[in-house]
Protein backbone atom coordinates (compact mmCIF):
# COMPACT_ATOMS: atom_id res chain seq x y z
CA UNK A 1 0.00 0.00 0.00
CA UNK A 2 1.52 3.09 -1.16
CA UNK A 3 2.11 5.55 1.74
CA UNK A 4 3.36 9.60 2.14
CA UNK A 5 5.95 10.24 4.39
CA UNK A 6 5.26 10.52 7.69
CA UNK A 7 6.53 12.10 10.79
CA UNK A 8 7.85 9.67 13.06
CA UNK A 9 8.47 9.99 16.67
CA UNK A 10 11.02 7.67 16.97
CA UNK A 11 13.03 4.80 14.94
CA UNK A 12 14.77 1.99 14.73
CA UNK A 13 16.85 -0.26 12.43
CA UNK A 14 13.58 -1.61 10.73
CA UNK A 15 10.44 0.29 12.33
CA UNK A 16 9.45 3.34 13.53
CA UNK A 17 6.95 4.50 15.36
CA UNK A 18 4.12 7.15 14.55
CA UNK A 19 0.77 8.33 15.88
CA UNK A 20 -2.76 6.86 14.17
CA UNK A 21 -4.49 9.10 12.07
CA UNK A 22 -7.39 8.90 10.24
CA UNK A 23 -6.77 8.32 6.95
CA UNK A 24 -4.50 5.38 8.12
CA UNK A 25 -8.04 3.43 8.17
CA UNK A 26 -8.05 1.52 5.03
CA UNK A 27 -5.38 0.39 6.10
CA UNK A 28 -5.77 -0.75 9.18
CA UNK A 29 -8.98 -2.59 8.84
CA UNK A 30 -7.54 -4.40 6.01
CA UNK A 31 -4.92 -5.51 8.59
CA UNK A 32 -6.90 -6.26 11.12
CA UNK A 33 -9.17 -8.57 8.49
CA UNK A 34 -6.21 -10.72 7.27
CA UNK A 35 -5.08 -10.99 11.05
CA UNK A 36 -8.44 -12.25 12.30
CA UNK A 37 -6.84 -15.96 13.18
CA UNK A 38 -3.87 -14.41 14.91
CA UNK A 39 -5.73 -12.15 17.02
CA UNK A 40 -8.75 -13.73 18.38
CA UNK A 41 -9.84 -14.97 21.22
CA UNK A 42 -7.19 -12.45 21.94
CA UNK A 43 -7.97 -9.22 20.36
CA UNK A 44 -10.44 -7.00 18.50
CA UNK A 45 -9.18 -4.43 16.82
CA UNK A 46 -11.93 -2.54 14.66
CA UNK A 47 -12.30 -3.64 10.80
CA UNK A 48 -14.90 -2.05 9.25
CA UNK A 49 -14.30 2.25 8.72
CA UNK A 50 -16.68 3.58 11.20
CA UNK A 51 -15.73 1.21 13.64
CA UNK A 52 -11.75 2.65 12.94
CA UNK A 53 -12.79 6.31 13.09
CA UNK A 54 -14.25 5.57 16.55
CA UNK A 55 -11.62 3.95 17.60
CA UNK A 56 -8.75 6.18 16.12
CA UNK A 57 -11.01 9.37 17.32
CA UNK A 58 -10.56 8.12 20.62
CA UNK A 59 -6.80 7.45 20.64
CA UNK A 60 -5.68 11.04 19.03
CA UNK A 61 -8.59 13.07 21.26
CA UNK A 62 -8.34 11.71 24.67
CA UNK A 63 -5.73 12.43 26.33
CA UNK A 64 -5.64 9.66 28.84
CA UNK A 65 -4.82 7.40 25.77
CA UNK A 66 -1.70 7.63 23.14
CA UNK A 67 -1.81 5.41 20.25
CA UNK A 68 1.38 3.90 17.75
CA UNK A 69 1.43 2.27 14.74
CA UNK A 70 4.44 0.47 14.51
CA UNK A 71 5.25 1.15 10.52
CA UNK A 72 8.34 -1.10 8.52
CA UNK A 73 10.99 1.70 7.40
CA UNK A 74 11.04 0.03 4.41
CA UNK A 75 7.85 0.52 2.63
CA UNK A 76 6.14 2.48 6.02
CA UNK A 77 3.54 -1.08 6.35
CA UNK A 78 1.74 -0.61 9.06
CA UNK A 79 3.48 -4.06 11.24
CA UNK A 80 0.59 -3.29 14.21
CA UNK A 81 -0.07 -1.17 17.11
CA UNK A 82 0.75 -0.21 21.16
CA UNK A 83 -1.63 1.76 22.59
CA UNK A 84 -1.13 3.35 25.75
CA UNK A 85 -4.17 3.41 28.22
CA UNK A 86 -5.62 4.87 31.03
CA UNK A 87 -2.73 7.12 31.49
CA UNK A 88 -3.05 8.33 35.05
CA UNK A 89 -0.91 11.47 35.53
CA UNK A 90 -0.17 13.31 39.27
CA UNK A 91 1.49 10.88 41.48
CA UNK A 92 1.10 7.66 39.16
CA UNK A 93 2.47 8.74 35.69
CA UNK A 94 1.56 5.31 34.89
CA UNK A 95 -0.33 3.62 31.33
CA UNK A 96 -1.42 0.32 30.34
CA UNK A 97 -0.51 -1.09 27.39
CA UNK A 98 -2.25 -2.98 24.27
CA UNK A 99 -0.81 -4.40 21.39
CA UNK A 100 -1.09 -6.36 18.39
CA UNK A 101 1.17 -7.40 15.47
CA UNK A 102 -0.79 -8.07 12.07
CA UNK A 103 -0.15 -11.08 10.43
CA UNK A 104 2.06 -10.33 7.38
CA UNK A 105 4.48 -8.71 10.63
CA UNK A 106 3.73 -11.70 13.10
CA UNK A 107 7.22 -13.50 13.97
CA UNK A 108 9.71 -10.96 12.54
CA UNK A 109 10.37 -9.47 15.93
CA UNK A 110 8.89 -5.87 14.54
CA UNK A 111 6.61 -5.37 16.94
CA UNK A 112 9.13 -6.09 20.17
CA UNK A 113 11.69 -4.04 18.14
CA UNK A 114 8.25 -1.13 18.12
CA UNK A 115 7.32 -1.90 21.68
CA UNK A 116 11.08 -0.73 22.32
CA UNK A 117 10.22 2.48 20.98
CA UNK A 118 7.48 3.01 22.51
CA UNK A 119 8.68 2.46 25.93
CA UNK A 120 11.41 4.81 25.28
CA UNK A 121 8.61 7.34 24.07
CA UNK A 122 6.69 7.14 27.15
CA UNK A 123 9.50 7.87 29.68
CA UNK A 124 10.80 10.13 27.36
CA UNK A 125 8.57 12.57 26.44
CA UNK A 126 5.58 11.46 27.45
CA UNK A 127 7.08 11.34 31.46
CA UNK A 128 5.30 8.07 31.98
CA UNK A 129 7.29 6.40 35.19
CA UNK A 130 5.37 2.82 34.90
CA UNK A 131 3.99 0.93 32.23
CA UNK A 132 1.76 -2.27 32.94
CA UNK A 133 0.69 -4.46 30.64
CA UNK A 134 -2.76 -6.91 31.36
CA UNK A 135 -2.48 -9.73 29.59
CA UNK A 136 -4.23 -13.12 29.65
CA UNK A 137 -1.73 -16.16 31.02
CA UNK A 138 -2.91 -18.57 27.30
CA UNK A 139 -1.63 -15.30 25.32
CA UNK A 140 1.90 -16.60 25.22
CA UNK A 141 3.35 -14.69 22.70
CA UNK A 142 1.92 -11.58 24.57
CA UNK A 143 3.40 -13.03 27.58
CA UNK A 144 6.62 -13.12 25.73
CA UNK A 145 6.46 -9.84 24.58
CA UNK A 146 6.18 -8.23 27.79
CA UNK A 147 8.94 -10.33 29.48
CA UNK A 148 11.42 -9.97 26.75
CA UNK A 149 10.87 -6.44 26.84
CA UNK A 150 11.92 -6.19 30.80
CA UNK A 151 8.67 -6.17 32.49
CA UNK A 152 8.00 -7.92 34.88
CA UNK A 153 5.25 -10.42 36.88
CA UNK A 154 3.35 -8.55 38.98
CA UNK A 155 0.31 -10.80 39.87
CA UNK A 156 -2.46 -12.21 38.75
CA UNK A 157 -6.26 -10.64 38.57
CA UNK A 158 -8.91 -13.24 38.02
CA UNK A 159 -12.16 -12.50 36.15
CA UNK A 160 -10.44 -9.04 35.48
CA UNK A 161 -11.41 -8.04 31.49
CA UNK A 162 -14.83 -8.92 29.92
CA UNK A 163 -13.28 -10.06 26.52
CA UNK A 164 -15.09 -11.95 23.75
CA UNK A 165 -18.28 -12.59 25.93
CA UNK A 166 -16.95 -13.71 29.25
CA UNK A 167 -14.62 -12.15 32.29
CA UNK A 168 -11.18 -13.13 31.53
CA UNK A 169 -8.57 -13.44 33.88
CA UNK A 170 -4.96 -11.57 33.35
CA UNK A 171 -1.62 -11.69 34.54
CA UNK A 172 -0.46 -8.32 35.76
CA UNK A 173 3.37 -7.04 34.42
CA UNK A 174 5.04 -3.78 35.02
CA UNK A 175 8.14 -1.33 33.95
CA UNK A 176 9.31 1.37 35.52
CA UNK A 177 11.34 3.95 34.00
CA UNK A 178 14.29 2.94 37.04
CA UNK A 179 13.83 -0.33 35.85
CA UNK A 180 14.32 0.07 31.90
CA UNK A 181 17.70 2.41 32.88
CA UNK A 182 19.25 -0.44 35.31
CA UNK A 183 21.70 -2.79 33.63
CA UNK A 184 20.91 -6.20 33.46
Amino acid sequence: MPHTAPHYLAEGPRVAIRHFTLEDGPEFTARTRESKDLHRPWLFPPDTDEAYTAYAGRLIEDPTKAGFLVCEKDGGDIAGFININNIVRGGFQCGALGYGAFAHAAGRGLMREGLDLVIGYAFGPLGLHRLEINVQPENTASVAMARGAGFRLEGFSPDMLHIDGAWRDHERWALTAEMRNTPA
